[in-house]
């Protein structure tokens, strides 16, 4: 019976800075679509912007601003699919940004305890582990090959918008 190759620490740690910065890099770009839905300068929508300081808050914003009447619908459509997701993609960076890393001292893969209480009908559960594995692994890297795609897109849509770049 053949173990699962081991994933280097290193290599997580490293993908994970990768993934922290395509993340950071693409959700900064909601200061434009603040900008130019808003109507404002980018300075006011950059001071919009650090106020709220989750990405669903600032998610909330963008679409709630871009809905309202006077909109064109096929600029509301796109900056509506390109939070959405930002949003989706939100649930894998979450869970490695709010965890607890554990080493195996045995030499196997690492794996993350979630921080955060899920409460049931009659019971609360905590420290979800998961094992950081291959399959851990491919996850983040096609998380972060969509991030760069949506990136691209996102300053496609803030150039075809004519938004404050």
């Amino acid at each position: 019976m053949n173990a699962a190759p081991r994933e280097s620490f290193d290599d997580v740690l490293l993908l994970l800075g990768r993934l922290n910065y395509v993340w950071s890099n693409t959700e900064s770009l909601l200061i434009h679509l603040i900008a130019g839905i808003a109507g404002t300068s980018k300075d006011t929508a950059l001071v919009i912007y650090l106020t709220l300081n989750t990405t669903r808050a600032r998610a909330d914003l963008v679409e709630r601003l871009v809905k309202m009447e006077g909109r064109d619908p096929v600029e509301r459509d796109r900056v509506l699919a390109a939070v959405g997701q930002l949003t989706r993609l939100s649930a894998l960076r979450n869970q490695y940004n709010h965890c607890i890393y554990a080493f195996d001292p045995s030499g196997g893969n690492a794996r993350t305890i979630q921080m955060r209480i899920s409460d049931r009908k009659t019971d609360i559960r905590i420290g979800r582990v998961n094992a950081i594995d291959r399959e851990a692994m491919d996850s983040i890297r096609h998380c972060i090959d969509e991030l760069a795609q949506l990136n691209r897109s996102v300053w496609a849509l803030i150039g075809d918008c004519g938004y404050p770049a």
